[in-house]
């Protein structure tokens, strides 16, 4: 089946409900905390929370699309997204709006599962990376341009005003999927509850998915290390405004675009295995390097070029731990990425409170965080690649 590229461009917008949900309102996160009178680690529990919330959403949405086929329960997401998105915009408090963020990673879980689950219902293997490289195109567009506008807008609105707009994007990516996302599950290919509880005991006893989904979630954990700490590594400490974080946050999901596109045209010529290697080693030399330079106190010159390195990395790492993750469950897609994505946004949103457990005033943990996920990412791959 070929796939129109407004499929693509839903299917892209879909997997981008995480970078969405937390790149666009990171530029006001320094000025949401200072607001709440909350700590670091408090401010960074809105992190946290919605990223626990995509990842145990999936858990619930991706089983649930096996059972119902792909659209009703991804657009019955959508709606309680919007709803969760003016919500937060009203918070009253830094914990109603942890719990608040929650509700929105839960919702947002359907987007991301989805997508995944429509890809591995579309290809396999080689073509499987090769689609989730395409989609990391269109991905790539969000947080490359949320962080910016983010920061622009926060001229005429406060970061409440981020959280509505949020829920106004949410719409139109709603009335996309009705007219342009077909259902690729047909009713003959549907399971029961049944064969979900065996689908989720059949993934957790095969070894070789997931030494895999424990690669790309380390992966992830690094990133979001990243996520949860540059915003204060670089404007409080380093004394880089809100707009040139947005610039420099966007530069390098830029990186990923440029790393996905580069892996799109290599794999096949390399295998996914291969490419993965490739991204890993550079995921885990940046992260090395940026602990490094952290401790030594190099400042801005040192710690930019690493970051970018670590972040573009993940452009190999997810399509192709992804599709190496899902390839022997056609049979399961939905419940085999949900539990794919679960792993993956756990593991970050466990590392997202770490950046900040020192205080405000130092960049050592996160530094030293990235680079040890980095070298444990590298370690679970040579144990993945052994099986």
């Amino acid at each position: 089946m070929k796939h129109r590229w407004s499929l693509v461009v839903v299917l892209g917008a879909l997997s981008a409900f995480g970078p969405l949900s937390i790149d666009f309102y990171l530029p006001g996160l320094p000025k949401l905390t200072s607001d709440f009178h909350a700590s670091a680690s408090a401010g960074q529990l809105t992190l946290t929370a919605c990223l626990l919330g995509l990842a145990f959403g999936q858990l619930a949405f991706g089983p649930l699309s096996d059972r119902l086929g792909r659209k009703t329960p991804l657009m019955g997401g959508l709606v309680a997204y919007c709803a969760a998105s003016v919500a937060c915009a009203v918070a009253p408090n830094i914990w109603a709006l942890v719990g608040l963020r929650l509700v929105q990673g839960l919702a947002g879980a359907s987007g991301i599962v989805i997508a995944r689950s429509v890809v591995r219902d579309l290809r396999s293997g080689v073509e499987a990376a090769r689609l989730f490289s395409i989609l990391m195109l269109v991905l790539g567009v969000v947080p490359v341009l949320a962080p910016i506008l983010g920061g622009l807008l926060l001229h005429a609105t406060s970061w409440r005003g981020l959280f509505v707009i949020l829920g106004v994007v949410d719409a139109v990516i709603l009335a996309a999927v009705v007219l342009w996302l077909p259902e690729t599950l047909p009713a003959g290919r549907r399971h029961g509850s049944g064969d979900t509880a065996a689908g989720f005991l059949e993934l957790l006893r095969d070894r070789y998915f997931l030494a895999y989904s424990v690669v790309l979630g380390l992966s992830f954990a690094a990133m979001f290390s990243y996520i949860a700490g540059s915003s204060f590594v670089l404007e409080d400490i380093h004394g880089i405004s809100t707009q040139v974080y947005g610039a420099i946050f966007g530069l390098n999901a830029f990186g990923i675009v440029l790393a996905s596109q580069l892996n799109r045209a290599l794999v096949g010529r390399a295998s996914p295995d291969r490419m993965l290697l490739i991204g890993v080693a550079a995921g885990t030399a940046g992260g090395v390097g940026l602990a490094a330079v952290v401790l030594a106190g190099i400042g801005v010159a040192g710690i930019l070029p690493c970051l970018f390195v670590v972040v573009s990395s993940l452009g190999f790492v997810i399509p192709n731990a992804s599709a190496l993750a899902l390839t022997d469950y056609p049979h399961a897609a939905g419940s085999a990425s949900a539990l794919l994505g679960t792993l993956q946004f756990a593991f970050g949103g466990a590392a997202a409170p770490l950046v900040g457990i020192a205080g405000r005033g130092t960049a050592v943990p996160m530094g030293l965080l990235i680079g040890g996920f980095g070298v444990s990412s590298m370690l679970a791959l040579v144990f993945a690649r052994r099986l």
